[in-house]
């Protein structure tokens, strides 16, 4: 097996996106950096996050996407994709984004991050993609991407090495937890599992609603 490495590292300015009716400004159109980017507990220096509701934030600081995701979409749009695409800040080789768990540990370069959640499908993708029905490819694929806190901070570039550390037992992957947002009804005992983990804050609040409507 190859050794995991970064492939790119990606980030975004203001863009107007045409998002249904209405224009709206985005920065998920991230496109690689050369040379060394610093990253923080607030994600990548120079990337932009317009929509603090959904995205950014220590627990989602970074997103990362995999090369084996990206060949899955070659192969199902018949063409090749950019990195940076989904808007991801980091693209790395050796992993595949749903097999990923929370809490396991990337060592990008000097870089330690956390996974926390994974990354929901919504308009503005569709946008991005210039594709209405892309929330609906994107969810069928089932190749989310996942989004991680910074717990150690520095500087990141292309071609430097991926350590990967695994999760404490039990821990939710990023395909399960990206599965039960769109569940009809989930099991409280796994909901309660899952708790116990290090979700990210955004992601502990639908678990924690998804429990309540189990338990009511």
């Amino acid at each position: 097996m190859n050794a995991m490495k970064i492939i790119s590292v990606n980030v975004g300015q203001p863009t107007a996106l045409q998002v249904g009716q209405r224009t709206a400004v985005s920065g998920i159109r991230k496109h690689p950096v050369p040379g060394r980017v610093q990253v923080g507990e607030k994600g990548l220096e120079g990337d932009h996050v317009l929509n603090r509701r959904y995205h950014g934030g220590p627990d989602q600081a970074v997103y990362v996407y995999t090369r084996e995701d990206y060949d899955h979409w070659t192969e199902l749009l018949g063409r090749a994709l950019e990195p940076g695409a989904f808007g991801e800040n980091v693209l790395i080789s050796g992993a595949e984004s749903a097999e990923v768990r929370v809490g396991e540990r990337f060592l990008l370069g000097a870089v330690e991050i956390e996974v926390t959640a994974p990354r929901l499908p919504c308009s503005t993708l569709g946008a991005r993609m210039e594709d209405a029905g892309f929330v609906k490819r994107f969810k069928a694929a089932r190749r989310p991407g996942f989004y991680a806190r910074v717990l150690q901070s520095g500087d990141i570039g292309r071609g430097d090495p991926v350590t990967r550390t695994p999760a404490p037992d039990g821990a939710p992957t990023i395909g399960e937890l990206f599965d039960a947002d769109f569940a009809k009804s989930h099991d409280p005992a796994e909901l309660r599992a899952w708790l116990t983990f290090p979700l990210g804050k955004r992601q502990r609040k639908e678990v924690e609603k998804w429990l309540a409507k189990a338990e009511g």
